[in-house]
């Protein structure tokens, strides 16, 4: 099996890297104009839904729903097919809100240097620069876009979280231009050149470690009530089995059952081996 001669380094040294290169992930992202905008007032609800799927031949894939009244949003998301482990640690999957561009999902025509996967900055102009930071606790700004500490790791995980978005993060998803991204890509299933590629945003980093992995435009879906009882932090897991969240979409109506003690089940789906 390929090695990449950038995956020599313990897991707390990649998560050191990527703290300090977390300006740089942050790339150029400015909110849509909302001049004139109707920003969600605090009482109103809404809701959006997402399907992932893998980019840059990572197998990674998964689904992703957002409750939100006003700027308050609970997010579920389950992810699996994901690079699994780092030497001996789970692999840190970054996780981010994307808004401020086309609103989609880059396609493979996007990689511009030829090696095969479409990095950060190539598919920044189709998703966007980083509104919110997925993480499990804490800040969750686009300052934190590489708190590789606090995101989910491992092949497969779910997360749940209330948090702040901003207004214009808001306005983008009302719009249709909310994109959620996660990072981080097993070097093995990159080609020879990519899977020993420095990053393009720190070249002390792998270009593997800050790969988009999985991709989905937010859009609006309907629900008749927001669920009960989430919790605030998000829970990571090595295996998926038994858990996850179950997204049932009809009529244009998505359906999700009763949420119970940070519980929930979403539509789970067999990643490609």
């Amino acid at each position: 099996m390929r090695k990449s001669k950038f995956f020599a380094v313990p897991t707390l040294a990649l998560g050191a890297m990527l703290l300090s290169a977390g300006p740089a992930m942050a790339h150029s992202g400015h909110g849509p104009e909302t001049d004139g905008a109707a920003t969600l007032d605090e009482s109103q609800t809404w809701s959006s839904q997402a399907s992932l799927a893998s980019l840059n031949n990572s197998g990674t894939i998964g689904d992703v729903l957002i409750e939100g009244q006003g700027n308050q949003a609970t997010v579920y998301m389950t992810v699996e097919g994901a690079a699994e482990t780092f030497m001996d640690g789970p692999f840190p999957h970054a996780q981010h809100i994307h808004f401020g561009a086309q609103g989609v999902c880059p396609p493979d025509s996007a990689d511009q240097n030829g090696d095969g996967a479409v990095n950060v900055e190539e598919g920044a102009p189709f998703y966007g620069g980083i509104g919110s930071s997925l993480t499990i606790e804490g800040d969750t700004s686009a300052d934190s876009a590489l708190a590789v500490e606090r995101f989910p790791g491992g092949s497969s995980y779910t997360y749940e979280r209330t948090i702040e978005l901003p207004d214009d993060v808001v306005d983008s998803i009302s719009s249709g231009t909310g994109v959620v991204v996660v990072h981080g890509v097993d070097p093995t299933l990159l080609s020879e050149e990519a899977a020993n590629a420095p990053s393009e945003l720190d070249e002390s980093l792998p270009l593997a470690a800050t790969l988009p992995a999985a991709c989905g435009t937010l859009l609006a879906s309907q629900m008749e009530q927001m669920p009960e009882g989430g919790a605030d932090t998000g829970v990571a897991g090595g295996s998926s089995e038994g858990t996850g969240m179950a997204l049932a979409a009809g009529g244009g109506a998505l359906a999700l059952g009763a949420i119970g003690a940070g519980a929930y089940v979403m539509r789970k789906r067999t990643s490609e081996s």
